[in-house]
């Protein structure tokens, strides 16, 4: 009950962050508490670390990518050909604009399509006059497909990188297995989101009020180099993958490249017209503090035997048979994301699955179906993820304001069947590739 009322107080402080006090200091202060009364110990702490710190540094680097392009002017200019190649038809642009979100989902992580594309569609919207149901149709899709697009490879959320390291599963192996399960859940939720919204979207829409592409652009020594770097940057997971180097390391290399070319450092700084200190001082350090203090919380969570618990559910799950353990599996990740937000349930059921005495083709169903779970969970509440909590607060500085309930009552239209197709998905492929 300590243990619980710990985290439940670490988690409104976290939401709340009162005094501006942000969410990894909240986290850390949960975390001392934890260590003072004992409901984890300072080995502990060694533990957590070895488990997050690969996790989180990539996370950083990829934000910093993501900032300093989006400072450059890169997604701008990809959403304003997007909505060019929608050549005046509302219907064509609305799943043109998921099918983008869903590209930077899987290259720059879920947050970075959550939190950069939804102000530039927000933009190009308010050039070509949509009305606030149409404008709010196309928000809440981008919203939601940053997450349920974020399956594809181990970068493309932070629960997929947690997972990937904890359980030993290269760049390679995730890919494969995760890329066909990823297009089900991009096709079900353009599909649930076409019934939902579909009636909103203008047929028509002006193309001659929108902006050039190129017009976007405010660093095109940066931009030129983007394709090439993020290309390097694929390969090298796929082949460093084997060698089992940290994500965070290729990843951060990436990004000292991005942050040499954007500051122009072999001049000096001259001719720089993106702001590298704008990048470095807006980059999410705090999830740093956050991760550590966080899943210590929730590691004191499974030391009192919320795992043990969580172990014993999975093994009644497991005797159902493996589309009950995976369906079964995914659905309990994402009630458990829901509430207690994603980050802190995908280390509790990690920590349930490793104690769980199942098969190893169970083990493994498992495993990615408690990565569907909180990718996909999170959409259930507000504050199943931070990226929903920080994409509502920049949508309501924008002058649109969704309401908790409003957003629950969305969230739990739009979830559960994408939920069920994509955990449906992995049942069916994760054994054809296990075969092979």
């Amino acid at each position: 009950m300590l243990a619980l009322l710990i985290f439940i107080v670490t988690l409104v402080l976290v939401i709340w962050q009162p005094r501006g006090l942000g969410i990894g200091w909240s986290a850390l202060a949960g975390a001392l508490v934890a260590l003072l009364v004992g409901v984890v110990h300072w080995a502990d702490v060694g533990v957590v670390w070895n488990i997050v710190w690969d996790a989180t540094f990539t996370f950083v680097a990829l934000i910093i990518i993501s900032l300093i392009l989006d400072e450059a002017g890169f997604f701008a200019w990809a959403a304003l050909h997007v909505a060019r190649w929608g050549n005046g038809r509302g219907h064509l642009l609305f799943p043109m604009i998921v099918m983008l979100g869903a590209v930077i989902a899987a290259l720059f992580a879920n947050d970075g399509a959550a939190l950069l594309l939804t102000p530039i569609v927000i933009a190009i919207l308010g050039r070509m006059d949509f009305s606030p149901a149409a404008a709010l149709a196309f928000i809440i899709a981008t919203g939601f497909i940053a997450d349920t697009a974020s399956l594809p490879l181990v970068i493309s959320n932070l629960v997929n990188i947690v997972s990937a390291n904890y359980f030993n599963i290269g760049f390679d192996r995730y890919a494969l297995v995760m890329v066909p399960v990823n297009l089900v859940s991009i096709v079900v939720t353009l599909i649930v989101l076409w019934v939902t919204f579909g009636r909103k979207i203008p047929k028509r829409y002006p193309v001659a009020e929108l902006d050039a592409p190129a017009s976007a652009l405010k660093d095109p020594l940066v931009f030129r180099a983007a394709f090439p770097l993020l290309a390097v940057l694929l390969v090298a997971y796929f082949v460093t993958a084997p060698f089992q180097v940290p994500i965070a390391f290729i990843t951060g290399t990436a990004a000292l490249v991005l942050v040499v070319i954007a500051g122009r450092w072999w001049r000096g700084g001259s001719g720089a017209t993106v702001s590298v200190t704008s990048a470095l001082r807006n980059a999410p350090w705090q999830i740093v503090l956050f991760s550590i203090g966080m899943y210590l919380v929730v590691y004191g969570l499974g030391n009192a035997g919320l795992t043990d618990y969580g172990a014993q559910a999975l093994q009644w799950l497991a005797q159902q048979g493996n589309l009950v353990a995976t369906v079964g599996t995914g659905f309990l990740s994402a009630l458990a994301a829901s509430v207690m937000n994603n980050l802190p349930s995908t280390l509790v059921g990690a920590l349930a699955i490793d104690q769980a005495q199942v098969s190893a083709v169970t083990r493994e169903l498992m495993i990615y179906a408690n990565v569907i779970g909180n990718d996909l969970g999170p959409k259930f509440t507000p504050i199943g993820s931070l990226a929903t909590l920080l994409w509502l607060h920049v949508l309501a500085g924008k002058g649109y304001r969704i309401g908790w309930g409003q957003y629950i009552k969305v969230g739990l239209l739009i979830t559960p069947p994408v939920l069920l197709a994509t955990l449906l998905a992995l049942t069916l492929w994760l054994p054809v590739v296990s075969a092979h």
